[in-house]
């Protein structure tokens, strides 16, 4: 008799340790004891992706139906009947391929007996399977519903953020990558100068990737990002909206500020958005949140309202050891000229002296590689005269062959390490010198330059300053990018607050 194997396994099973290969071992020591042939086992696990274990069965289906009679089937050989019938009307089907095409089922555990008897037996066991999958099914769902209730996101993580499976306490945490992408495409559009096409070619110009199989960002991906709640704190389920446990990515003014320019309520072209410095540029100290802004107005007593910028972390449910950490916007400033102004010089003197020991480094530079190179040049000339020296040396006879190789491979060997250094040797070019002025020059000028930029040319400052910014409850400190962190390398000003707000 020749039959067809089918052998599933769900996700709970698996982590369970009952495996696909248990059932296939079943399965054919079934076969084997019977004298049945196996023509074809189709096999699926639930942990793919969803609607694949639908798709194995309906591709089950059809292909008995397509080969009973040249294959001779005659049975569907499975481990227990709830392998096969998930609901009364995956039964339906397996006795309609009985009626039709001769094809019945066959069990490892579960036999029925003929005439009625063994049909009612297993319309009953049919019948318990699809009460086991639906009551599986609601208790699925209300876990879900209790997560959300509880402020956990279900599945996979969204764009921006990342599933951390070792970590109980926090399994839910912003990607060190994508989280970017998530802040400046929410900080370009609440500008309203962008499009949605703009904004995505915008993005691909500043070297943002969505997936790695569509690097650029397009309009459907830019949308939903814009209208997520979920980067705000709040989880969406069932209609119902709740407060999240994550790390928000974006603060609540810059979220409505686009959602007024998704609606239609504002197109203008804003200079800035309302807390300039907010949105991820800063990180805090003691918890890693974001830091983010909030604006309060308060009235006065004789009338007209007195506007407060301040920042804060992000953190809404922070550890019983964590301070507060929340600065006024001014205080924040100073704090950051204060760290910048590490970079200047104390006299113009001093500063005359770093521009000409800088122009006789490159000099000093460029005579070093100018000779590396020659000599390098000159002994690779050297090598390969001696490579054809040997050579004329071997077939002359004057030298055996073990002697030959040896000689030829030290030769190889040496002219190789030649060719590596050559490629390595890079020519400074007069524009090098004249950019490392200007960084130089920059640096002492910084303090002024951001006292007289805007906040957008602001951000861009510390963005090309430095890599990291991290605030604490009394302290500012900023991580410098290469060459700020050795131009930052001397007697420095202690970048803190004596108050405490």
């Amino acid at each position: 008799m020749n039959v067809v194997i089918w052998a599933r396994v769900s996700s709970r099973e698996q982590r369970e340790g009952y495996s696909i290969d248990a059932q296939l071992r079943a399965t054919r020591e079934r076969a084997q004891k019977n004298g049945w042939t196996i023509v074809r086992e189709f096999l699926v696990a639930e942990s793919a992706k969803r609607g694949a274990e639908r798709c194995v069965f309906n591709q089950m289906v059809d292909w008995v139906k397509a080969n009973a009679k040249r294959e001779n089937l005659r049975a569907i050989l499975s481990h227990k009947l709830d392998r096969v019938c998930r609901n009364m009307r995956d039964a339906v089907r397996m006795q309609e391929l009985e009626d039709k095409y001769g094809v019945s089922l066959a069990f490892v555990e579960n036999q029925f007996g003929p005439g009625p008897a063994g049909a009612l037996s297993f319309n009953v066991m049919a019948a318990v399977a699809q009460y086991y999958s639906d009551n599986l099914r609601t208790e699925v769902l209300k876990g879900i519903d209790e997560r959300a209730k509880q402020g956990w996101q279900h599945g996979l993580a969204p764009y921006g953020y990342m599933n951390v499976k070792d970590n109980r306490n926090e399994p839910l945490q912003p990607h060190p990558e994508t989280s970017k992408a998530v802040l400046r495409i929410f900080e370009l559009y609440s500008s309203g100068r962008y499009t949605f096409d703009l904004l995505c070619e915008r993005m691909r110009d500043e070297g943002y990737t969505y997936q790695k199989s569509h690097p650029m960002f397009h309009r459907t991906a830019v949308s939903y990002i814009l209208n997520n709640r979920f980067y705000v704190g709040e989880i969406r389920r069932g209609g119902n909206h709740y407060q999240g446990r994550h790390q928000p990515l974006i603060d609540h003014a810059t979220f409505l500020a686009c959602q007024d320019i998704l609606n239609g309520k504002n197109r203008r072209v804003r200079p800035q958005v309302l807390v300039p410095l907010s949105g991820g540029l800063f990180t805090c100290k003691h918890c890693g949140a974001f830091i983010t802004g909030e604006r309060i107005n308060r009235k006065l007593k004789g009338g007209g309202v007195r506007v407060h910028d301040y920042y804060r972390c992000a953190n809404n449910f922070p550890d019983d050891d964590h301070p507060t950490v929340r600065w006024r916007a001014e205080d924040l400033e100073d704090a950051i000229v204060a760290d910048l102004s590490s970079f200047k010089l104390p006299d113009e003197e001093t500063v005359e002296w770093f521009r000409g020991a800088l122009r006789s480094a490159f000099t000093d530079i460029t005579g070093l590689f100018r000779n590396q190179r020659s000599a390098q040049t000159k002994r690779r000339s050297e090598l390969t005269a001696m490579n054809d020296r040997l050579l004329n040396a071997f077939l002359a006879g004057a030298i055996d062959e073990p002697t030959f190789d040896a000689k030829r491979a030290s030769l190889r060997d040496e002219l190789a390490v030649i060719e590596d250094s050559l490629a390595k040797v890079v020519a400074v070019e007069p524009t090098d010198v004249r950019a490392a002025l200007a960084v130089f020059e920059f640096s002492q000028k910084i303090p002024k330059i951001w006292r007289d930029s805007n906040m957008l040319e602001k951000r861009r400052i510390l963005e090309v300053v430095s890599l990291n910014r991290v605030v604490g409850d009394v302290t500012l400190e900023l991580e410098k990018r290469r060459p700020f962190d050795e131009l930052a390398k001397r007697p420095s000003i202690q970048s803190s607050r004596g108050d405490r707000i």
